[in-house]
């Protein structure tokens, strides 16, 4: 029996308590980390504290498509290993701030998918836990605007028992074939 079969079993009581506690154990083990990190669906941002007076040459900062290494030079690095997904080596970057926090930006190749964690040796969040911020259609470029107008329209349509934008389509298009070959019988053709 697996842990989501025994929380399918619990009293919204008993589910709340786990979550507030699964909750507490994740932000424990991220606190502990030698980073902090921040994702939106198509990237990630981290900040990696380094003593003050750091200059950028004295860093030494490696960004692969599926590794990271942070580090001063001549040194452990502050953290190192493989990233638990793929990023875009182009869009992905890194600065110091202040001389004290290196800020690197990770730029997802896969842009719809959640990170568990930055480093695949390094404790896993919950993702189905998280609560994206919600974003106005005005925010959004055309095209993921039209796409997303057209599947509130289509659920819209369901809920009303009614046909869905494709459908609309395809009995258009029939009713212009069969307006343009009036000298075809249609009466016994079945539309599926």
């Amino acid at each position: 029996m697996s842990a989501d079969d025994d929380y399918d079993k619990l009293t919204p009581e008993e589910r709340e308590a786990r979550d507030k506690a699964d909750r507490a154990r994740e932000a424990a083990e991220q606190a502990a980390l030698p980073y902090k990190w921040t994702q939106q669906l198509g990237d990630v941002d981290i900040t990696v504290p380094v003593p003050k007076g750091t200059r950028a040459r004295d860093l030494n900062v490696v960004i692969q498509k599926k590794k990271l290494s942070v580090g001063l030079k001549g040194k452990e690095p502050i953290l190192a290993g493989d990233l638990c997904k793929e990023v875009k080596l182009d869009d992905s970057t890194w600065t110091l701030e202040d001389q004290e926090t290196v800020l690197i930006h990770l730029e997802k190749l896969n842009q719809q998918q959640w990170w568990e964690n930055v480093l695949t040796h390094h404790p896993k969040l919950d993702t189905t836990k998280i609560q994206p911020e919600n974003s106005k259609l005005s925010d959004l470029d055309g095209e993921t605007r039209a796409m997303v107008e057209k599947m509130m329209f289509d659920n819209q349509q369901k809920q009303m028992g009614k046909p869905t934008s494709d459908e609309i389509k395809k009995m258009e298009t029939l009713k212009k074939f069969q307006e343009a070959h009036p000298e075809l019988d249609f009466s016994k053709a079945k539309i599926s």
